[in-house]
């Protein structure tokens, strides 16, 4: 999965990555070619006294190692830029996956989960990526050009490397097959202290509510502790590496000195030989040690890339048309045909066999108890959900068929729980009109009055607003989404539940200013007050999942005994009929 991923993603890069390894070859064969010349020196200029051929081949020497340090700073440098461009090219691919996921695919990974595969996740592959082009190029490189040129200098000698390069590559080979599995673990662990983190950071307030700071202190701490022993297993195995790389690679040292120490006495090797082999048999060695690098990040590596490509190669359940429809001929019409809809696994449908029309200028109203269904239902039309049977026609046509901006405009969703973005008032009411004028502005917050709070504060419509809408009352971040709902001057008009926050009074003169300045809409109220709906042209009422009956609020309250129940549950006999 890890190399499929890096193919895909460092295929627009591949003549950069050809300047890399150019250079990194240049800067090897440099590093390669230095002890030779040292050898050459040793043996034909020092133990010779000749004072002119150690400088003639010490200007030689220096020359390389420009060229080495030059090669090496030019490769780093296109190697840093396209590893931090490959990361950004996979946070943007999940980024622009995420963004076409109904809101079932977002509940199965989890926003937590989401967050760490588009931070933590991407981090280790392009750290993986950064040492493939800085330390993993040059190291096979440098192994093999170390071997044929230890061979030169002496045949007998580098029967050492049989036994050495095996011994150490099987050490790490185990010690990197021991660490994988505890990576894996490692990211579930660190998804599941963001989602901790992440909950009693939005559920502050409940918690200090109920008092529950140290049961929240305790499943942190148990979250974390967690996450900290698979870290500390991890880092124990990881810690052995380098101990027992370097001590291979010190007795290995030793072996060389030893041996060639007697083939030195016995005549067939000279010192500078025996000098240039022991640099070659570190190099093989370092050119090892740095591929211990890569082993240590590939495990983890590996797993960041699995769960990357289950983010990126999962498809939306909600899928644009192949030929979508990008006009309609009516305005506003919504109907939904024979609808039902389950969530996967589920074992009972939350809506079965939904028949509803709302038409312009008129308000469709959506009762029912809690968990009937209405908010599901509201979901259906601008696909936040797709149905699993029927369809939902808006203008006529199946919203499945429709061009999502067509859509987008068509309808628009004021949600049960209003979301407000970082940025500003007037950033967030024009978030879906963003050519509406200030004077737009003013007039919807006025009808979704709004418009007092707003002038109260500071900068009015450049006044800032806290991720979420934090910043603000409950009450007044349900106005301020209706509002936006008004800039953006849909011909469908949906409001899950959207007055629930505000007091009595307030509810009543903003749907006394609402109902006039979206005359020409196509309205559909979901709400849990009677108060709120009983004035409407149709009332339908969900019983789980089903329409159990339609109707005005008078006709309902004579015969429908569970809109009845729902009134009577709010109001006395005398209130409902008034």
């Amino acid at each position: 999965m890890l190399i499929k991923l890096l193919r895909v993603h460092l295929r627009p890069y591949r003549k950069t990555i050809g300047l890399i390894v150019l250079f990194q070859f240049l800067q090897t064969l440099a590093t390669l070619y230095l002890p030779t010349l040292n050898a050459d020196i040793i043996d034909n200029g020092v133990i010779k006294g000749d004072t002119g051929y150690v400088l003639k081949l010490g200007g030689g020497m220096l020359g390389m190692t420009v060229l080495q340090i030059a090669a090496q700073v030019v490769a780093v440098y296109f190697g840093a830029r396209t590893a931090m461009a490959v990361g950004r090219d996979l946070r943007e691919a999940i980024f622009a996956r995420v963004q076409t996921f109904s809101a079932r695919e977002v509940g199965q990974f989890g926003a937590p989960s989401l967050i760490t595969r588009t931070t933590n996740d991407v981090q280790q592959i392009q750290m993986l990526v950064l040492l493939t082009f800085t330390l993993m190029v040059s190291a096979p490189i440098m192994c093999l050009g170390g071997i044929v040129l230890a061979l030169r200098q002496d045949v007998p000698l580098s029967g050492l490397l049989l036994v050495i390069i095996p011994i150490l590559i099987g050490i790490v080979a185990l010690i990197i097959s021991r660490m994988r599995p505890l990576f894996r673990s490692l990211q579930v662990k660190l998804d599941r202290v963001n989602q901790v983190m992440r909950e009693q950071i939005t559920g502050i307030r409940v918690i200090r509510a109920f008092v529950r700071d140290e049961r929240e202190q305790a499943r942190y701490e148990v979250a974390n502790d967690d996450l900290t022993q698979v870290s500390l297993k991890a880092g124990k195995i990881m810690a052995l590496m380098f101990p027992t790389v370097m001590l291979i690679v010190n007795l290995s040292s030793v072996a060389v000195l030893w041996f060639g120490g007697h083939r030195i006495d016995s005549g067939p090797m000279e010192v500078g030989a025996l000098t240039a082999f022991l640099s070659y048999l570190m190099q093989i060695l370092m050119s090892i040690m740095m591929a211990t690098f890569m082993f240590i990040m590939i495990p983890r590596a590996e797993v960041c890339a699995e769960r990357i490509q289950e983010v990126v190669g999962t498809e939306s359940s909600v899928t644009p048309p192949s030929a979508p429809i990008t006009e309609v001929t009516r305005h506003g019409e919504l109907e939904l045909q024979s609808v039902s809809f389950r969530y996967p696994g589920a074992e009972a449908a939350v809506l079965s066999d939904v028949r509803l029309i709302a038409r312009p200028r008129e308000i469709t109203a959506i009762i029912g108890s809690t968990g009937s269904g209405k908010t599901t239902l509201l979901n259906l039309v601008p696909r936040l959900f797709d149905v699993t049977e029927g369809s939902v026609l808006v203008d006529g046509v199946n919203v499945r068929e429709l061009d999502p901006g067509l859509l987008a405009r068509l309808v628009g969703i004021v949600p049960q729980r209003p979301y407000l973005f970082t940025g500003t008032v007037g950033s967030n009411l024009r978030y879906g009109n963003p050519d509406a004028t200030d004077e737009e502005l003013w007039e919807a917050l006025e009808v979704a009055q709004a418009k007092g709070f707003v002038e109260k504060m500071d900068g009015r419509l450049e006044a800032p607003i806290a991720q979420g809408g934090t910043n603000v009352s409950g009450g007044q971040r349900q106005r301020l989404a209706i509002a936006r709902a008004l800039v953006h001057r849909p011909e469908i008009y949906l409001f899950d539940d959207s007055f629930s926050a505000l007091d009595y009074a307030t509810d009543a003169a903003l749907r006394a200013a609402l109902i006039p300045h979206i005359a020409d809409a196509t309205v559909v109220i979901v709400a849990q007050r009677v108060s709120t709906i009983r004035d409407a042209d149709r009332i339908v009422v969900l019983d789980d999942g089903k329409v159990v009956g339609t109707g005005t609020h008078e006709e309902l309250m004579d015969g429908n005994p569970t809109y009845r129940e729902i009134v009577l549950s709010q109001l006395t006999e005398q209130e409902a009929t008034a």
